[in-house]
């Protein structure tokens, strides 16, 4: 009974204009370490759809020529570092001896958009359902360390906000957390960040397209259709201002739904997953996550990667 009422609390804390991002997150990790959640499975739900409708909610306050701005310029970057981020996860996964299902979905999940990306992979791969638990519970630790330290160092380091956004959406797993680390740095970083990260989650399909023939698989492949959404409202910001009243209330609410849905991911993290997750996996993850953003943001830094 204790458990519910806290978690209502915390999610009506969430769900106020006065919660950030960060602070609805640490919430949800405060609560997941100290209760055993109520709501476990509904909760997950809620998130993963609130996420979606969040996301298409901030295209409403997004201009349509930036949007094909960024995410034609970060083309290159973003088919970069995929590559990168599978080839060297891989190389991690044989060298620390993870089991390789675990090791190609937490190189999936670091390489394009965490969660999205390994629950779209994890069924075409024939993973179990342990195997899931493992590659989740990975990128959702790491998810929660990147959106409460990035900010702080880009401040640290004096990143612009373009250059911030950049290496937001390049080097943090989920949507989520790169949104709500964008928002937190300024408005343009949550344009430039959003726009690449969704630019960057597209490759959902042609990597789902790429393993379903390796593994000779027939499992249907899952597109990511927020993201055209997402392409539509900024449509409708861009060429039909009549609505700028309601289109600023809709990007209001997306950024309250995106900090609910933090708190919701936060609380899904318990003793129980980090025990589950194991040190190999962990490791793995996290040796991954490092190198990806420590030569993501060098380049930014020395001007090799800009938009």
């Amino acid at each position: 009974m204790i458990s519910k009422v806290v978690f209502v609390l915390g999610l009506l804390a969430a769900a106020s204009s006065f919660a950030s991002p960060p602070v609805a997150l640490a919430m949800g990790l405060a609560f997941g370490l100290i209760f055993r959640h109520p709501f476990e499975k509904e909760s997950a739900r809620l998130s993963r759809w609130l996420l979606q409708i969040s996301v298409v909610g901030l295209g409403f306050g997004m201009d349509l020529h930036e949007v094909i701005r960024a995410g034609r310029r970060g083309f290159v970057y973003t088919l970069l570092s995929i590559g990168f981020a599978m080839m060297a996860g891989m190389l991690l996964g044989a060298l620390l001896r993870v089991q390789k299902t675990s090791a190609y979905l937490i190189s999936t999940g670091t390489a394009i958009c965490g969660g999205s990306a390994i629950a779209a992979v994890g069924p075409i791969t024939g993973a179990t359902d342990e195997q899931m638990a493992v590659s989740l519970g990975t990128v959702f630790v790491l998810n929660a360390v990147a959106l409460l330290i990035f900010p702080a160092i880009g401040v640290l380091l004096k990143l612009t906000q373009t250059q911030f956004g950049l290496w937001a959406a390049l080097a943090i797993h989920d949507t989520s957390s790169v949104v709500g680390a964008a928002a937190k740095y300024g408005s343009e970083a949550l344009q430039v960040g959003t726009t690449v990260k969704l630019a960057r989650a597209l490759w959902i399909v042609p990597l789902s397209l790429g393993t379903a023939v390796i593994k000779g698989a027939k499992a249907k492949v899952q597109w990511p259709w927020f993201i055209g959404w997402f392409c539509l409202a900024a449509v409708c910001n861009t060429y039909l201002p009549s609505g700028a009243a309601l289109y600023s209330a809709l990007s209001r609410l997306a950024r309250i739904g995106l900090t609910v849905t933090l708190y919701l991911i936060g609380s899904g993290i318990s003793i129980a997953t980090l025990k589950q997750v194991g040190h190999r996996p962990l490791l793995q993850g996290v040796l991954l996550w490092l190198m990806v953003c420590v030569a993501s943001l060098w380049l930014i830094y020395i001007g090799w990667i800009a938009l």
